[in-house]
């Protein structure tokens, strides 16, 4: 995929002095998908896709309505079936893999995923330990200290934890599937919508969350979004979904240069250019 640009190098002056080394994109490539084809029935979503998502980078991934970004993400997670192509997460390819080798990468992943899905039926505690139970053996007291660890990492109160999701606003709803996302301390992390429905205090606020986990853990994100602020404010690069492939990924400035009408409307358009 030629117009797929990798992201800059360690020794390249990004402009965030503050941050400390193990948030510096690198050129390791920890997701790599060729020639991805899905459809569903006599439907084409995605045809020969190719992509490649650089660890400790977070990769915002952008397109119009309806292109399948979401069922991209679901494709690479196993849940939504692919007709042809590969994916490799850390190296392991997922169509070849061994029972025991998907398990272990789906370990070292996370998923934040539309509206959060969130169990209703459960507390904010049990929904950030279901990962656990279903990957870890350990005792219930370490599993309520973990998830404990989890909403102080995504700045929830310990109060939150026996809190069911419809007691929680729009804002710790995303928290909380963000602390269960990270229960099993993944490498990867996905995000699907992680600021929509969320005013534009509460969405900075949740970018910048983002920021830091990265800079403090060293995460990997890939994040499906249509928020400019958060493109322009937290992304490395972004992939540009359409024509059932990724049409070109790199630095914003580099998009905006793109030659594309879909592209030039989205980050030269009157709305992307109140914000330079």
């Amino acid at each position: 995929m030629s117009d797929v640009a990798s992201p800059q190098s360690p020794d390249t002056d990004t402009g965030a002095d503050a941050a400390s080394p193990m948030s510096v994109p690198s050129d390791e490539v920890v997701l790599s998908a060729r020639g991805v084809t899905v459809g569903f029935g006599s439907t084409i979503v995605l045809k020969d896709l190719d992509l490649d998502v650089y660890r400790r980078e977070i990769l915002g991934f952008v397109g119009g309505s309806g292109t399948g970004k979401s069922v991209l993400m679901r494709a690479i997670l196993g849940l939504t079936p692919r007709r042809a192509g590969e994916i490799e997460v850390f190296g392991i390819n997922l169509k070849t893999a061994s029972d025991d080798q998907r398990q272990a990468v789906e370990r070292r992943w996370g998923v934040l995923f539309q509206q959060g899905a969130l169990f209703s039926s459960l507390t904010v505690r049990q929904n950030i330990q279901v990962p656990m139970r279903e990957h870890m053996q350990m005792s219930d007291r370490l599993m309520d200290e973990l998830a404990l660890l989890k909403l102080e990492m995504v700045g929830l109160p310990p109060s939150a934890a026996d809190k069911f999701p419809s007691e929680l606003s729009g804002g710790m709803i995303k928290r909380a599937s963000l602390a269960r996302a990270l229960a099993l301390d993944p490498d990867l992390v996905f995000l699907d919508e992680p600021t929509s429905g969320l005013d534009p205090i509460g969405a900075a606020a949740f970018d910048d969350l983002v920021m830091k986990l990265r800079e403090t853990l060293g995460l990997t994100v890939y994040m499906v979004t249509h928020d400019l602020d958060s493109l322009h404010s937290i992304c490395d690069r972004v992939a540009v979904l359409g024509e059932k492939r990724v049409l070109t990924a790199g630095p914003i400035e580099e998009l905006r240069r793109f030659d594309n009408d879909w592209v030039q409307d989205y980050f030269n358009g009157v709305r992307a250019l109140r914000r330079v």
